[in-house]
This record gives structure tokens, sequence and C-alpha cells, in this order.
């Protein structure tokens, strides 16, 4: 009976840090517009296996950015996001064949170094180069099938591109939803396909998917109460965060 009891204890305390991680990655999203990945699966896979916690915040990012779709729909321009969509396509096996010729730590610390500098420089000096050129989206999107096919970590070129822009803030944030709803929805198909998404994981996240949505709803709130200057300066800080996690992860 006690045995009984502790089994149901333990898969109650899982259920309460899933959740609690679910709704501060939701949350992040919500004010940022990304970094709900990078902070979820380092923290889910403390506790879980890496084939449950993949699929999980694979899962978690499609539903966070439906859900910040739905509230920006307004602001989507598709003539925005394809360019990055294109792009991305020959840079995941380019990335992949990447992997196979060099260490996957020297890749994610080069990055990670580069969105440091970035930020930093972003926040100090305020440069005033725009990427406008239609080029530039594709090259973005280039880049980032390329890191996506081999550290799978798509999101820094284009959060990179979208920074560069004279957008208004939820033209960049719906932008990067849109970019990374296309490319959550592919991971969770071939996921499904290769039988990663099983029963336990779904499970998982429709049990977490409340505190997911709430985190994403406090988030937002947060963000609409923002300036564009300060939403800007906290995206360049969420940036050089996300580029000192790399090198540090």
């Amino acid at each position: 009976m006690s045995v009984q009891v502790n089994s149901i204890w333990s898969y109650m305390e899982i259920y309460l840090f899933i959740s609690i991680i679910a709704f501060c990655a939701g949350f992040i999203q919500g004010l940022s517009g990304f970094g709900s990945v990078l902070l979820s699966l380092p923290l889910l896979a403390l506790f879980l296996e890496v084939k449950t916690a993949i699929p999980l915040v694979a899962l978690f990012g499609v539903a966070l950015t439906a859900f910040l779709l739905l509230q920006l729909r307004r602001y989507w321009e598709w003539k925005k996001i394809y360019p990055l969509c294109l792009g991305a396509l020959p840079g995941v096996p380019l990335g992949v064949w990447f992997l196979n010729r060099t260490e996957a730590q020297f890749i994610q610390w080069s990055v990670g170094a580069v969105l440091v500098v970035f930020a930093l420089y972003s926040l100090l000096s305020k440069p005033s180069f725009r990427a406008t050129k239609t080029g530039w989206a594709y090259a973005s999107g280039f880049i980032a099938g390329c890191l996506g096919g081999a550290i799978s970590a798509a999101g820094p070129p284009v959060i990179v591109y979208t920074s560069l822009q004279s957008w208004s803030k939820d033209q960049i944030k719906v932008t990067l939803q849109g970019f990374f709803i296309i490319s959550g929805i592919v991971v969770v198909i071939f996921q499904t396909i290769g039988g990663l998404v099983t029963e336990r994981v779904l499970w998982y996240f429709f049990a977490a998917l409340p505190m997911l949505l709430g985190g994403t709803w406090v988030g937002s709130l947060l963000y609409g109460r923002m300036r564009e200057e300060t939403y800007r300066k906290i995206l360049l800080i969420f940036m050089g965060l996300l580029g000192l996690f790399m090198i540090l992860k």
C-alpha cells in the first residue's frame, strides 16, 4: 500500500514540476516572443527521459505560438515570414552535413558568442543598420535552417534579423511566432512519425496545457503594457542571455 502511495505521490510531483516549467516557458515566450524551448528543455530533462522531454517541449512550442498568433493575427504578414521559411529549407540538410564534420559544441559556443556580442553592441551603441532587403530574410532563414539541422537551435538568426527591422513590436513578435510555428509543426510531424510522441508525452502535455497557456497570457499582458523601446531592450537582453546560456550549456 505504501509503495502505491509513494508512486502516486511521485507522479503528482512530476506533474507539478512540469506545470511550473510550462508556466515559466509560456511566460517567457509571451513576454519576449522566444526562449521557451531553451528554458524548458534542460529543466524537464532533469526528471524526464530526454526522449520524453524533447517531443513534450516541441508540443509546448506549437501550442503557445498558436496562442500568440491568435492574439497577434491582425499583424500577420505572410510576405515577412515566407522568405525565412523558404531560406531554411536548404539550410537544414547542410546543417546536418556540417554537424557530421564539426563538433556541435563548437557551433553552439560560436553562435552563443555572436549573440552576446551583438546584444551588447546593440544595447550600448544603438546601431542604425537595418536589414530591410528581402535577401537578408532568405539569408537569415538559411542560417537558421543550418543551425536547426546542426544543433536544433534555429531561432537565433531569425531573432537577430527581426531585431534589425524598423517594424513595430507586434510585427516583430508575430513574425517570430510565424516562423516558429511552421518549423515546430514540421518537427512534431516527424517526431510523431518516428514514434516519439507517445501516450505518456500527450498525457503530460494536456495536463500542463492550462499552465502553459496561463503563463503565456500573463507574459502577453506585461508585453502589451510595454513601449516599443522597452520591448526592443528586453529583446536584446533576452538575446544576450540566450547566447550566454548556449555558451555555458
